[in-house]
């Protein structure tokens, strides 16, 4: 027995050769690996910044009406195409035209008021001119009376004129005096009349009078309350989360639905902190989406570096602070914008997993900058879908000043699609 485990511990030790010569092999074969891995980081891997912490984003816009009502027709549903200025939702509508019917018939009440003060001038004028015809008739008399009595006066003290008589002149005399302090009160109530109505029409025409710029507004108050009982879609895109129901009766600025424009999307990728500092706007980028795996590469440049980590902007901030603390490194979001044919030719979706990858090398030129230094000059999104239908409601307000009988409205026209951006 002792004599085999004496055999048996040369067997387990091995040659010490053969055990050095494997042991250089791994070495070498680790160093080769270090060596050919150091040469690709120098020639390749530190030209680029790599994140897998990235997502598909875009423009969710959520549609919400601007005043309460009843759903009674949903135009979109969840997955549908829409384009500028289609209808999504019509609210019910009866309410508002009442209130516009109303509005119109006021101001067709208000224009008539309005033309009668106009016409009311001509016969204040007239009066004025008649008072002060009256007045000069009035002052010929009392004059005419005044020279009588100044004649009678020396015949008075001759006989020649009768004490009776002079007193009859001189009272004809008062009489018409009185007459003339009437007439020219009469005068001066006639012209405060008139001044008191061209005060209410002068420097303005019946159209431009106040009274009808407010009716006319009160119109254009209602048709708009009427247009907004259409929801429209203000940009292009597709539709999802669709929350509203046939009858359901919602509130201005609930949330009915939302449009996402699938066209114009962009990958913000979160890199962390000791990756940026080599990061700059205008670098070009590559991205793959998980969807598609590494046969699909989207094109794109970096847009703009976060002003900020995402700790530092979420909901409930850390607060390293208030205990012990573990260092973590943080993340910056960094904006990348993709390739529209890219985009057109391999759609994505909004949240989509994705892995960013950015070519570190330029850093000058347009690319030399990590925060934009130039204030945007145009805006970031526009839309015209909203802004159309007024000049239907002028329309109406000028037929209205021009005396015309308006039709009802029982609805407004159908609105073609618009462009928006």
């Amino acid at each position: 027995m002792t004599d085999q485990k004496q055999a048996a511990a040369p067997a387990a030790t091995g040659n010490p050769r053969a055990r050095r010569k494997g042991l250089t092999l791994i070495a070498a074969a680790v160093a080769v690996v270090g060596l050919g891995w150091g040469a690709w980081h120098w020639s390749h891997g530190r030209n680029f910044e790599t994140t897998d912490n990235a997502y598909a984003a875009g423009n969710v816009v959520q549609i919400t009406p601007q005043l309460g009502g009843t759903v009674v027709s949903i135009g979109a549903d969840d997955t549908d195409f829409v384009r500028p200025g289609q209808l999504l939702v019509q609210l019910d509508a009866s309410d508002a035209l009442v209130a516009l019917a109303q509005a119109e018939a006021q101001l067709a009440q208000t224009v008539r008021e309005v033309r009668a003060l106009y016409a009311n001038n001509a016969p204040l004028q007239a009066q004025v001119a008649l008072r002060e015809a009256e007045l000069q008739r009035l002052e010929a008399d009392a004059a005419r009376a005044q020279q009588d009595v100044a004649r009678r006066q020396p015949l008075l003290a001759t006989g020649a004129v009768g004490k009776e008589e002079f007193e009859h002149a001189q009272t004809q005399a008062a009489a018409n005096r009185n007459a003339v302090g009437a007439a020219q009160a009469a005068v001066r109530a006639a012209r405060a009349q008139l001044t008191a109505a061209q005060a209410q029409t002068e420097g303005s025409t019946a159209q431009e009078h106040p009274n009808v710029v407010r009716a006319a507004a009160k119109v254009r108050e209602a048709y708009l309350a009427l247009q907004r009982t259409r929801l429209l879609s203000p940009v292009e895109g597709h539709v999802a989360k669709r929350g509203v129901q046939l009858g359901q009766r919602i509130a201005a600025g609930a949330p009915v639905m939302t449009v996402v424009g699938l066209n114009d999307l962009w990958v913000d990728a979160n890199f962390k902190e000791s990756q940026i500092a080599g990061l700059r706007i205008g670098q070009s980028a590559e991205v793959t989406a998980d969807v598609y795996g590494d046969k699909v590469t989207y094109h794109g440049k970096v847009l703009g570096l976060g002003a900020g980590t995402g700790a530092a902007f979420a909901l409930l901030p850390a607060q390293n602070a208030t205990g012990n603390w573990i260092k973590v490194v943080q993340r910056v979001p960094v904006r990348i914008a993709l390739d529209p044919a890219d985009l057109a030719s391999h759609p994505l979706r909004v949240g989509l997993s994705m892995e960013a990858k950015v070519d570190v090398r330029s850093q000058d030129g347009n690319a030399g900058a990590m925060l934009a230094s130039v204030p945007r000059t145009a805006p970031v999104a526009s839309t015209t879908v909203y802004a159309t239908g007024m000049a239907d409601a002028d329309a109406r307000i000028a037929r209205i000043i021009a005396g015309e009988v308006l039709p009802a409205l029982t609805a407004l026209p159908a609105a073609a699609p618009a462009t928006g951006a």
